[in-house]
């Protein structure tokens, strides 16, 4: 199948996901995030059960990955939680979600220590 009926078969599926992953349910629990404003931020796609997906950058080009977990899909933390990899020890961190600031600690940390 192609052109419209493709569009609209894709539009389907993408709409099904929204409702499976309570899209509605996450735009209003998620919260904010001020993040220095040196680093610049990549959105990306929430690929692999991700809620959210996103790199952080800083000044001398170190690069974080983040992700929004809250189904426990990629991991185990029992509620919804942030991960960043690397983590300051080179392995991952875990943060609740509500736990902003400990998500901005961690990343500091992780940009200070890799190498």
């Amino acid at each position: 199948m192609s052109g419209f009926g493709e569009g609209v078969e894709l539009l389907e599926a993408q709409l099904l996901i929204e409702k499976k992953r309570e899209y509605d349910r996450w735009y209003k629990e998620i919260p904010y995030i001020r993040f220095p404003a040196a680093w610049e931020v990549q959105v990306t796609p929430p690929y692999h059960g991700a809620i959210v997906r996103f790199r952080v950058r800083n000044t001398r080009g170190k690069e974080i990955s983040v992700y929004l977990d809250c189904y426990d899909t990629l991991g185990c933390y029992g509620s919804p939680y942030w991960e960043i990899f690397p983590a300051a020890d080179n392995d991952i961190a875990r943060y609740a979600m509500r736990d902003v600031d400990g998500l901005l600690k961690g990343l500091k940390a992780s940009m200070r220590r890799r190498t």
